[in-house]
């Protein structure tokens, strides 16, 4: 998700860090917000399916892809895989397309063995010790324009589930 609060950091972080940045999207409007406003170099849709966002990532990203920060799984995963470059970089954060399904399946795993891909989980809480740090550093670059965010404020308790739902909605 990278039009998302974690995608979209991860996404600014990186190109601050000099990469190029392809954002996985869900609309228009979303990849108008990663291209126009944060700077990435290029946003595609997982909407159409495995085969066409495959055919797209490879568009944007002509050489391959050597680091992925994967926090929705599904189709997004399985599109990338299938353009990851030998010995790339998986940071796996999240599987938030399979949360509510019985089964969380990747039709082409393989791809990581073939690739020599290194694979790392990537759990937040694993780096409490860290968090005054990187909460100052992002403070910064806030201040200094150089990161941006969006809120989706919603008031009244009944709001709560139409608001959560929409996590998983891209």
């Amino acid at each position: 998700a990278g039009a998302g609060a974690v995608g979209s950091l991860v996404g600014q972080l990186a190109k601050l860090g000099g990469a190029r940045v392809v954002a996985i999207v869900g609309s228009d409007a979303k990849a108008k917000w990663c291209t126009e406003e944060l700077g990435f170099d290029a946003a595609v849709s997982y909407k159409a399916g495995a085969e066409k966002l495959e055919a797209e990532l490879l568009k944007a990203a002509p050489e391959g892809v050597d680091a992925y920060f994967d926090n929705t799984g599904g189709v997004s995963t399985e599109a990338t895989l299938n353009v990851l470059n030998n010995f790339a970089r998986v940071a796996l954060c999240g599987c938030i397309s399979g949360y509510n399904k019985p089964t969380n399946p990747l039709a082409n795993y393989p791809m990581l063995l073939h690739r020599r891909v290194r694979l790392t989980g990537f759990i937040v809480s694993d780096h409490l010790d860290q968090f005054p740090e990187v909460q100052a550093q992002l403070r910064m670059l806030l201040s200094e324009g150089k990161i941006k965010y969006k809120e989706d404020i919603q008031d009244g308790i009944e709001n709560y589930v139409p608001a959560l739902n929409r996590l998983f909605n891209g």
